[in-house]
């Protein structure tokens, strides 16, 4: 089975390295077939592990374990658990997503430049094979550098590929992603010495066996203060999330559907397999001030999107706000609050991947992200947009029954419960303003539907129709992409176990305290 695992990690590292060294007509010509084939077999990899794997087991499922740099001690480990498994599938599904996407329709360009299909699809490839390292990886050195790999390639889909009518907005928004990002890696990389050096090993695994022991408090904390900062960034957590919708509103939709669906769940995973069981006391510390910046971040999205005109920008705000209640159930410390985050961190990445489908669909459509310029009269017009539109915005706003809706309950329950960092009364204060903000995402939702969903279409001369541009529905390969992340988000809805059996042993094994089961 640890051929399974190396194929499920290293096929798409290879797949994007073929295709940089292929012959440059030839890497044109069969790019998008190799892209497809390659993230498929990855897809059926990370299928095959779910049904081989015996995930109800606390301890790693999967593993490789094998010296890499020996005078460092650094070895290539690879873990594959109930903590990360849920997060490998869906990388694996949006990496076929994209890659789908890519080969039938493929972003429009700025007709001054000249990217080719077979360097997209390599940074797409190169995105999904980082992203599914790091959520295996058991060293911290792999995990850093696994981190580090999505960097570049995302920066050159963003820079490249991003909006072709605006030439300035690409480049701020990819120098800002890098500028953020690599300064939150740096300081990263610093709390990961730091445990390195001070407990005499990089090994996650024996790491988070001794739950600090032979760490000095001190040592924790600022251990803990430096990894929570670094990784804050990528969440991100307000206030470090201005990259985020600049980067989202130039993105090609490709790029924004790895980057919410992925990439954000780089920065919450590595919170939650890192700093909690590996410096627990200085985590205790910490944690009240990174539950606060996360609930400071759900209302301050949610109102930022009550006035946002733009459609892909309004998306990336309302990512600041879900994967705010990410953060608060991390910072609880508590079996529900981290199964809220692990279950938030799914559903956000299969919902938010379906709104960034439909807003780049329209925006490719129309030439704008603007509500008033996509126009009203949406279900009529295009209804098939329309109607993935409209899942994606009630399962947003955490209507119960569907994904959107389990991991912001156990989060918000979790804080609740009250933390051995911090007062009962001030987690329970957290809790309540975390519940307004599930309010303000009902009502920027909903605000959405009414003004493009609803009303008279362009067609047809409504008084606030917008421009129609190209008239088309969905095509096939949005349905064939979006069908599934609409299937998904009732399955999850409806049958939240299917996620929580998965990540509740796991956790409780992190956590190393028997407090029951959910």
């Amino acid at each position: 089975m640890s051929a399974l695992l190396v194929l499920l990690v290293g096929l798409p590292l290879v797949s994007a390295l073929v295709l940089m060294l292929a012959p440059r007509r030839l890497g044109e010509d069969v790019a998008p077939t190799v892209g497809v084939v390659a993230s498929a077999i990855t897809a059926l990899a990370a299928v095959l592990t779910l049904a081989s794997a015996p995930w109800r087991a606390a301890g790693p499922a999967l593993e490789i374990d094998v010296p890499w740099v020996p005078t460092l001690g650094v070895r290539l480990h690879l873990v594959l658990d109930g903590i990360s498994v849920p997060l490998v599938l869906l990388t694996a599904g949006l990496g076929l997503a994209v890659t789908l996407h890519v080969a039938r329709r493929p972003p429009a360009t700025d007709p001054g430049l000249t990217p080719s299909t077979r360097s997209l699809v390599a940074a797409l490839l190169a995105v999904e094979g980082g992203a599914l390292a790091t959520f295996t990886a058991a060293d911290l050195i792999v995990f850093f550098l696994a981190f580090e790999t999505v960097l570049i390639p995302m920066w050159a889909i963003v820079r490249w590929w991003g909006d072709p009518h605006d030439a300035a907005a690409r480049r701020d928004a990819a120098a800002r992603f890098v500028l953020y990002t690599a300064l939150g890696s740096a300081v990263m990389l610093l709390g990961l010495l730091v445990v390195a050096l001070d407990a005499g090993t990089s090994d996650l695994v024996a790491l988070a066996s001794a739950h600090g022991d032979g760490m000095g408090r001190t040592a924790q904390v600022v251990a803990a203060a430096l990894l929570l900062g670094g990784l804050a960034v990528k969440v991100p957590v307000w206030p470090l999330h201005t990259w985020l919708p600049a980067a989202h509103t130039t993105a090609p939709t490709v790029g924004s559907v790895l980057l919410a669906g992925v990439l954000l769940k780089m920065g919450s995973y590595g919170m939650v397999r890192i700093v909690v069981p590996v410096v627990p006391q200085g985590f205790s510390v910490v944690a009240p001030y990174l539950a606060a910046f996360g609930v400071v971040g759900i209302v301050w999205g949610a109102l930022v999107c009550l006035v946002e005109r733009d459609l892909k920008r309004l998306v990336a705000y309302s990512s600041v706000s879900h994967m705010g209640f990410v953060t608060l159930g991390i910072a609880t410390g508590t079996p529900q609050g981290l199964q809220g985050a692990l279950f938030a961190n799914v559903a956000h990445g299969i919902i938010t991947a379906l709104l960034f489908l439909v807003a780049g669909g329209l925006k490719d459509r129309t030439g704008s992200g603007l509500l008033a310029r996509i126009g009203a009269g949406l279900r009529d017009s295009r209804p098939r947009l329309g109607a993935l539109l409209a899942v994606g915005c009630i399962a947003g706003l955490g209507l119960p029954g569907l994904a959107g809706f389990w991991g912001e309950l156990l989060a918000i329950f979790g804080a609740w419960q009250g933390f051995s960092g911090g007062s009962v009364t001030y987690w329970r204060v957290l809790a309540v303003v975390a519940a307004v903000g599930t309010a303000l995402a009902a009502a920027y939702l909903l605000r959405v539907l009414r003004t493009v969903w609803h009303g008279v279409p362009a067609a047809t001369g409504g008084a606030d129709a917008g421009d129609p541009g190209d008239p088309s529905d969905a095509s096939a390969v949005e349905l064939w992409v979006g069908a599934p992340l609409v299937v998904l988000t009732v399955a999850l809805g409806l049958f939240p176990w299917l996620v929580l059996r998965l990540t509740e042993p796991a956790v409780q094994a992190l956590l190393a305290v028997a407090r029951g089961t959910i």
